[in-house]
């Protein structure tokens, strides 16, 4: 059997369409919402979420690398690390990326970029020291099907409107206190009666808003993760090698003073493996899957692929 055969999965693939659903619908109560209470006065702070997003969308590879140090790198610099991010991109039909380095010994790896054809991987030296040749291989195949899946339009696109309950949540007492959201007033009921302010009722609406969409965005995320692990795998034929490089790098965190775990930290919504696994509860609050899932994932993916698993 070809190894594009093992290019789709359904299940997976559901998953993350019914979790986009969700989060669309509750997008859409949540714009009704402000419509109905706040009218045409959260214009301004429409505009304000807008351009945050599409300032976050159009510099998102510019930001990532200078906040995590990398330095981008040429190929006299770094030729083995060119030699292998073209292979996969031939085989995987890519524009090739920028190839940057991050000065840590923190093992980790990460992607990012608006589009294939403006977008960076990144491996840390303590990467690039721990993991065997074909161990750096599938990280890259994992960092190079984000890219491929265009993941940082995705989750742009999903995290817009909870920006703006996050902003509205922040700032709605002091909004209410100004008359804002329809002019702090109250809305009366048919009894003449007066009800909760709109202002507060708006507040309710966004923190719930926020809450349900924090949820249902670190779901979409993790699933992102699934699906990267998955291309890795059949980029390379060779899920076995993310796996141990997976296990590698979750070990060798775990090696790294918590001084210098803490200077990356920022950066572990794009890492491969977070800084932080090991003190993650609760799966729901993750944006990256527990080790032990993905690993059972690849070991799947390996047994479809007809290969023996350890």
């Amino acid at each position: 059997m070809k190894r594009k055969s093992f290019g789709r999965d359904t299940g997976l693939t559901i998953r993350m369409l019914f979790t986009s659903g969700l989060l669309g619908l509750l997008y859409v109560g949540f714009a009704l919402a402000l419509l109905y209470f706040a009218h045409l006065q959260l214009a301004p702070m429409l505009v304000i979420i807008f351009v945050i997003a599409a300032v976050q969308y159009w510099t998102s590879d510019k930001v990532a690398l200078a906040a995590s140090g990398a330095k981008i790198v040429s190929r006299e610099e770094a030729p083995d690390l060119h030699a292998i991010v073209e292979r996969l991109c031939a085989l995987s039909d890519l524009p090739k990326p920028r190839i940057a380095v991050v000065p840590s010994e923190v093992p980790n790896a990460f992607a990012t970029g608006r589009s294939p054809k403006h977008a960076a991987v990144a491996v840390t030296n303590g990467l690039w020291k721990r993991l065997e040749p074909q161990e750096v291989e599938a990280v890259l195949a994992h960092e190079l099907s984000h890219i491929a899946n265009r993941d940082v339009l995705i989750m742009t696109v999903a995290s817009f409107f909870a920006m703006l309950a996050a902003l509205i949540t922040r700032f709605g007492f002091y909004f209410g206190m100004f008359g804002g959201f329809g002019g702090g007033g109250n809305r009366s009921n048919n009894n003449g009666n007066n009800q909760l302010p709109v202002w507060l009722i708006i507040f309710v609406v966004a923190a719930v808003t926020y809450a349900v969409s924090f949820i249902l965005i670190r779901t979409i995320s993790r699933y992102r993760e699934y699906a990267a692990d998955r291309g890795s795998a059949l980029m390379t034929g060779a899920p076995e090698n993310l796996m141990s490089a997976l296990q590698k790098i979750a070990s060798g965190i775990t090696q790294i003073p918590q001084q210098d775990l803490r200077q990356v930290a920022g950066m572990n919504a794009f890492f491969i493996v977070p800084t932080n696994w090991r003190q993650q509860v609760g799966e729901i609050f993750m944006d990256h899957p527990p080790m032990e899932k993905r690993l059972a994932a690849l070991a799947q993916i390996s047994r479809e692929m007809g290969k023996p698993v350890s």
